[in-house]
């Protein structure tokens, strides 16, 4: 067993650190679930009473969950902002290799690559996905 001595604060940050991580391994994942990481999920939702903050988590189908007012109190806000720029970014690379006609990146060309999704990142900043289309 370890003991961790936290802050309030800093046991409040670690709920959202947890919950963020745990959302990126299996919220995509179904039934085929990490269940461990559920399982570390609910030992720390779990403490929140002892940290007097019991309206952030709450039992459902007899395990403890982070609660409607966690889930819906601005996590999934902060997560939405990492999305958008991990799919700006991979966006921008594959556009800028495309471009390169899908080229081995290397020493050699690396600065083009970076240039060019620079300038996708640019107009991505500038206007979003307004200007992109898809011929079919």
């Amino acid at each position: 067993m370890v003991t961790l001595h936290l802050t309030d604060k800093q046991f409040r940050r670690l709920l959202d650190m947890a919950y963020i991580g745990n959302w990126i391994l299996n919220s995509n994942r179904g039934d085929d679930r990490f269940t461990d990481y559920d399982d570390v999920e609910e030992e720390l939702f779990s403490q929140c009473e002892k940290h007097g903050m019991e309206e952030l988590s709450e039992v459902r189908h007899g395990r403890v969950r982070p609660s409607r007012a966690f889930r819906h109190g601005g996590i999934h806000e902060a997560i939405l902002e990492y999305e958008d720029d991990v799919f700006f970014d991979i966006l921008a690379e594959e556009l800028a290799r495309r471009d390169m006609n899908f080229a081995e990146i290397d020493s050699s060309n690396y600065e083009e690559l970076e240039t060019r999704m620079g300038e996708y990142i640019a107009e991505f900043e500038a206007n979003g996905v307004e200007n992109i289309t898809v011929e079919k």
